[in-house]
């Protein structure tokens, strides 16, 4: 009998966990995606996916980031006073993340230079890595913080629905990458 009844919470419990997660792993692949796009300089949005519709871009004006924030707030009867709470979390995000796309830019262009050298210096390349390591880590503490800044502004049912969306955009991602690699695959070889 008990077994049983411990049988029946799990589900209860593994769902719950499961939303959790799946929540968590979105900010996170979110702020990987808006931080990679950043650092290319390419406008990208949450989604990973350059000028799709409704998404917001972190290097786009404060207008245009606003009505995207609009559009992935649509729709979880967020109330005023949380749509612009997260502008506010997300636009001074924004900001931090232009900073740091500056720099990464700056460290870019030195392993160029490194590389192209007549020789190169193994050990100013290895500086370059652990200071373009830091920068990874700094930026991935900021969106963290943006993560459960935006969290204690949302209810658990917005960041739910707003997990739900996130799996249902992955899928449809997933699909069209099988996609591609279909097609890749039956295309004939270039020599």
């Amino acid at each position: 009998m008990h077994s049983i009844q411990t049988a029946r919470r799990q589900p209860v419990a593994l769902s719950r966990m499961t939303r959790a997660l799946t929540f968590a792993l979105f900010v996170g692949a979110s702020a990987c995606a808006a931080f990679s796009a950043h650092a290319q300089g390419a406008g990208i949005g949450l989604d990973g996916h350059k000028g799709r519709p409704g998404m917001m871009h972190f290097g786009d004006s404060p207008e245009h980031m606003a009505r995207g924030i609009d559009r992935m707030l649509d729709g979880l009867n967020a109330t005023d006073a949380q749509r612009t709470q997260v502008k506010q979390i997300l636009q001074a995000a924004a900001a931090d993340l232009k900073a740091q796309h500056e720099a990464g830019r700056a460290l870019h262009l030195k392993g160029m230079q490194i590389f192209a050298a007549a020789s190169v210096d193994a050990a100013a390349a290895e500086s370059l890595r652990q200071q373009m390591s830091a920068q990874h880590d700094q930026a991935s503490k900021r969106m963290l913080a943006v993560m459960l800044d935006v969290s204690k502004v949302l209810t658990p049912e917005q960041r739910a629905k707003v997990g739900e969306r996130m799996m249902s955009r992955e899928a449809q991602m997933q699909d069209r990458r099988q996609r591609m690699q279909r097609d890749n695959a039956a295309r004939p070889a270039r020599l």
